[in-house]
């Protein structure tokens, strides 16, 4: 509890107390009051008139006067009848009085008027003695009450005298003795204040204080001078550009890589403002550019090379950013403080996959002469004109002629993959016909189609637009998704082809009755290379990746859905014209 409501607290409850004191003191005053008034209103006033009327009998005979005092005394006692039995009694005397005052020589009268007067004195007397009961009854309670009222607000007076100076202060002392000791340079002093009030967490950033100024004590300057140049060694000598930034973005260090492949001088660099240098300085703008996939946390995601001259030549960097945080010392939430601009020499690899893209290049080109010449003598073989083949002969030419077709559209694919790996697609993207494209990837598959005795179910929306794309390479990433689906559907099943409008264009879907594909691997289906595990191995896992390039450099977007038992669909979809 704070500090602050432990004194509310008390105080507040002692105000209680002292407020409660003060009403039941005035209530029972005022009820004291009341009936002292009750006394000198009611009762007085009758023992003064009966005086009076007593006096005024005794001089009855001297003169009217008497009479007439007696007869006001008697009016106004009858408006001051207040006790049981008194207005009897004062009816008794005003009859008695009514007799005497027709025969004044009555000797009896005023001997009865006088016994009125005395039952009269006695009643009021009586009434008086049991209002004088009452108030000391009164007085009894009210000394009782105060009493203890006045006994709690002393205990709890006594308990803040004995409590609240020693919680106030203790941890006051405390503090002052510690600040004595790191004062001499005892920092290893620390506070222990239990509690969460203001005294913990005072003691929380004293003891934080004190570690500070034990770590400032402890380290050394000229061993940290020794280890700043230490590491500022190490980082000019590495291979690679290594640029440091603080959290405001300001270049705290670079080494020679860094400032020969920016071209600014170590002068202008150092402690100047990144984003400014960005403003005139391409290459510093595409390092503190920071996008998905270009830290250190994210390395499963593509990283864009960046095409740099250095060294005499065109060099490929991969960049990479890593964050620098600390835990103050002390605290317990991780600071930002800076970042780490790292940049990998890759050139030697990009070298190498140039070199690995124009080989499979010139290797898949160089194949597709001999291949031709070899379809072209399974033609004339078949030619009834070179003489009739026996049976087996004819399935050694089917063989053969498979295998050729295989081989070429193998090499077909190794030859745009290479086209797509060097980024040399070329496109004559133009307004084409989505019935033509169809038109033309249906009749490429329609043997195969028909071989397997497969039904193909074309729906096609009327009045397509046309659409922004290269015929030649669009169809033949449809007739793919068509060999693929042909290759996973069963004999006698149906493939689906939809052609539908989109709001950018024209959506192409192929939709098979296969076994479908699970889905950990439908993430990885458009990648190079991949097929799916258990799948038959006729391919070289090249078709939808180079379809995907083909699409995406059209600017479309290509995808699929696939249930395991239920087939799979892929799409594309291109933009109208």
């Amino acid at each position: 509890m704070k500090i602050k409501t432990k004194l509310r607290l008390g105080l507040g409850v002692l105000f209680l107390m002292i407020l409660a004191l003060s009403v039941i003191a005035a209530g029972y005053i005022y009820t004291l009051k009341e009936d002292t008034e009750n006394i000198l209103q009611d009762n007085y006033k009758t023992l003064d008139y009966s005086r009076s009327m007593f006096l005024a009998l005794d001089q009855i005979h001297q003169g009217p006067e008497a009479g007439a005092r007696f007869e006001q005394n008697l009016k106004e006692q009858r408006s001051n009848v207040t006790e049981p039995g008194e207005g009897e009694v004062t009816n008794k005397i005003a009859g008695h009085y009514d007799s005497l005052k027709k025969d004044l020589n009555n000797p009896q009268m005023p001997v009865l008027i006088r016994n009125d007067l005395a039952e009269l004195t006695r009643v009021n007397m009586e009434a008086i003695r049991a209002k004088s009961d009452k108030a000391l009854d009164t007085v009894h309670s009210a000394f009782i009450w105060i009493a203890l009222t006045g006994t709690v607000c002393f205990l709890i007076a006594l308990t803040l005298l004995v409590n609240l100076p020693g919680n106030v202060g203790n941890p006051i002392r405390e503090l002052t003795e510690s600040i004595r000791a790191i004062a001499a340079k005892n920092y290893a002093e620390r506070l222990h204040f239990s509690g969460k009030d203001e005294f913990g967490e005072l003691a929380s950033s004293f003891n934080t204080m004190a570690e500070k100024l034990e770590e400032y004590d402890n380290s050394n300057l000229s061993q940290i001078l020794v280890e700043k140049k230490r590491i500022e060694a190490l980082i000019n000598n590495m291979h690679e550009p290594v640029i440091g930034l603080d959290e405001n973005k300001k270049v705290l260090f670079a080494n020679e890589e860094a400032v020969k492949i920016t071209g600014i001088a170590v002068s202008d660099l150092l402690g100047k403002s990144a984003i400014e240098l960005a403003e005139q300085n391409d290459l510093i703008r595409a390092l503190i550019e920071e996008k998905e996939g270009l830290h250190a946390n994210s390395a499963n995601a593509a990283v864009p090379s960046l095409k740099i001259y250095a060294d005499n030549k065109e060099s490929y960097f991969e960049k990479e950013i890593v964050d620098i945080t600390i835990v103050p010392t002390g605290e317990r939430l991780k600071k930002f403080i800076g970042q780490v601009i790292l940049l990998k020499n890759i050139t030697p690899f990009k070298e190498l996959d140039f070199a690995k893209t124009n080989f499979i290049a010139t290797v898949s080109h160089e194949l597709k002469t001999p291949i031709a010449s070899i379809k072209m003598s399974l033609q004339l073989l078949e030619s009834q004109h070179t003489g009739d083949l026996n049976e087996e002969q004819k399935q050694l030419m089917s063989s053969i002629k498979e295998d050729s077709d295989r081989l070429l559209k193998i090499t077909g694919e190794l030859l745009n993959m290479s086209q797509v790996e060097t980024g040399n697609i070329q496109l004559n993207i133009q307004s084409s016909s989505p019935y033509a494209i169809l038109k033309y990837a249906v009749d490429a598959v329609k043997t195969p189609i028909e071989q397997k005795r497969i039904e193909l179910v074309v729906q096609a929306e009327h009045q397509l637009a046309d659409v922004k794309a290269d015929m030649e390479k669009t169809a033949w990433v449809l007739i793919n998704f068509l060999t693929n689906a042909v290759r996973y559907s069963q004999e006698d099943s149906k493939i689906h082809i939809q052609l539908t409008p989109t709001q950018q264009g024209v959506k192409f879907l192929v939709r098979d009755e296969g076994k479908g594909i699970d889905s950990r691997y439908r993430t990885k289906i458009f990648d190079r290379y991949f097929q799916v595990p258990g799948s038959s191995k006729t391919g070289t896992g090249l078709g939808l990746a180079i379809s995907k390039e083909f699409i995406e450099a059209q600017g479309g977007s290509i995808g699929v859905t696939s249930e395991i038992g239920m087939g799979s669909s892929f799409y594309f979809e291109l933009a109208s014209a």
